[in-house]
């Protein structure tokens, strides 16, 4: 059995071309992917960068998603502490609802940007630090239960997405771990901590 093979896509912008053809060039290959038997294609949610278009994660997996057929599409990831818990179940929801069986969740700390795009975000500062309690509120959304008593989302309650935790430190491979979920180390970013987050994670 060979290993599942996935594509991080970035939503590039070339240069000299626009917005449109990134995005346009995202439906390409994820389209190549999936005829050459990828399992799976990630986004990842970043901010204010000219040559990056993958910012509104959710809508641009729900375009790749409408112009594919079966390969699966996920958040590589979405920032957690940049949303409200509920905001990401309903969004991830509705897209695990039009497309049943396609849809992960991957979950990131970072802010996926500078300070000045933070602050345009209105992201609390401190809000990294209440990630763990909003990855357990986000998990309850999308299951049958709730940790907000009377508000359940819609789309996204029993929809039970498959959550990744997602990051470049020994501090995502432990909650990861803690929490029973997988884990995706970003090693392009601390490649000397490869090794000890695995090794922390499998412990």
């Amino acid at each position: 059995m060979g290993v599942p093979l996935a594509i991080l896509d970035l939503a590039i912008i070339g240069s000299g071309d626009s917005v449109a053809d990134g995005l346009n060039a995202c439906v390409e290959v994820a389209k190549t992917a999936e005829a050459n038997g990828y399992s799976r294609v990630w986004y990842a949610e970043h901010h204010n960068m000219d040559a990056v278009a993958s910012s509104a994660t959710a809508v641009l997996i729900a375009h790749v998603a409408a112009n594919t057929e079966s390969i699966r599409l996920g958040s590589g990831g979405i920032m957690l502490p940049n949303h409200s818990p509920l905001t990401i179940a309903e969004q991830f929801g509705t897209l695990a609802t039009l497309h049943p069986n396609r849809i992960d969740l991957g979950l990131g700390r970072a802010p996926g940007t500078d300070q000045v795009t933070v602050q345009a975000l209105r992201r609390d500062p401190r809000a990294s630090e209440h990630f763990p309690q909003d990855v357990l509120e986000l998990q309850a959304f999308l299951g049958d239960t709730t940790r907000v008593p009377g508000v359940h989302a819609t789309p996204g309650r029993g929809t039970h997405i498959p959550i990744y935790i997602l990051g470049s430190s020994l501090f995502g491979a432990e909650l990861a771990a803690v929490l029973g979920l997988p884990f995706g180390f970003a090693s392009h970013f601390a490649p000397h901590q490869l090794r000890e987050a695995v090794a922390l994670y499998r412990s």
